[in-house]
């Protein structure tokens, strides 16, 4: 910390603290308020104007400039004229006392900005299968309803989703077939229909539905091994007799539907995440017998303080979803 030397009229040298750390550490508040009390004494010229204008007694004012002064081992103001009399150590006092309010106004203006800016913002995290043009279509109305926040979505595995909740590097993450923890609360989102996902030149694309049994030996598009929604489409395809040939697997639905679309194969997929594809004639979405179902849950830390817009996008989520027709 710096420290300014003062020279009064008879050369005699002092030194006070330009800024004391170990008077701010004390009571940040309450050093802020003698600076301004001070500052609004020897402007005015007065200390009962001085006090009024900080809301304090006169005799609050006196003794606040008589302990600052003690402190200081100097005279500051001279209260044998009328008006008061700044003394030269109480000009530089009043020069530092000025510097560091309005040093205090603009970190102050700083922190609010960027306060505002971290609470207009909603981290989220998401996995893949959850589908881009879904969370476009989210992000749109989320703008509509709070035009002045910013929705932030990072598609990662599932593990990684459950690791930026857990170290709070996200507010909200979005994963299928959750499971609450310790340290986890789960809101439970929506159930998917899964359907059988075929290129429009596939032998079963004119079906109306597929049975499991109608995909007996086909080639096959799947999601990585390790992955939830892959075990779960395993044990639907074992629990009625269906051996399918992989051919091929991603952890990612824009390189599954893909691969779909490319090649004389098959894959069951959430139906929400095929409108796009449904819509260009890409792809083609049968309804599957056996009701195989994905669920979707909203994952957040457990007593996490959601601020408004974080608040007002998971209230956007929990809103009843359009129905999917194909």
């Amino acid at each position: 910390m710096s420290i300014a030397i003062l020279r009064i009229q008879n050369q005699e040298s002092f030194t006070i603290s330009k800024i004391d750390s170990k008077m701010i550490a004390m009571s940040w508040d309450s050093n802020f308020a003698q600076l301004k009390l001070f500052k609004d004494i020897a402007s005015a010229r007065s200390v009962s104007k001085g006090a009024e204008l900080n809301d304090v007694s006169q005799s609050a004012a006196s003794q606040m400039l008589k302990s600052l002064e003690s402190s200081l081992g100097l005279k500051l103001i001279d209260s044998s004229t009328r008006p008061l009399t700044v003394t030269g150590a109480g000009r530089l006092y009043l020069e530092m006392a000025r510097e560091v309010l309005r040093r205090r106004e603009e970190f102050q203006a700083d922190l609010d900005g960027l306060r505002k800016t971290t609470e207009g913002t909603v981290r989220v995290a998401s996995i893949y299968s959850v589908g881009i043009s879904e969370m476009s279509e989210l992000e749109r109305e989320f703008s509509i309803q709070q035009p002045g926040a910013r929705l932030e979505v990072e598609y990662l595995r599932p593990e990684k989703v459950w690791e930026a909740v857990t170290t709070d590097r996200c507010d909200l993450g979005l994963v299928s077939y959750p499971e609450s923890t310790r340290d986890v609360k789960v809101i439970d989102w929506r159930r998917e229909e899964m359907v059988v996902a075929v290129s429009p030149h596939h032998h079963l694309a004119q079906r109306k539905f597929v049975t499991p049994a109608d995909l007996e030996g086909l080639d096959f598009v799947g999601f990585d091994e390790d992955l939830p929604i892959r075990k779960e489409i395993d044990r639907f395809l074992h629990s009625n007799g269906v051996e399918v040939k992989v051919a091929i697997h991603f952890d990612n639905l824009p390189s599954l539907k893909e691969a779909v679309a490319e090649r004389k194969a098959v894959s069951i997929l959430p139906g929400r995440v095929l409108r796009a594809e449904v819509a260009m004639g890409r792809l083609v979405a049968l309804p599957l017998q056996g009701e195989l179902y994905r669920p979707l849950g909203i994952i957040h830390r457990k007593k996490k303080h959601f601020h408004p817009a974080a608040q007002a996008f998971l209230d956007l989520l929990r809103s009843e979803p359009t129905p999917v027709s194909f």
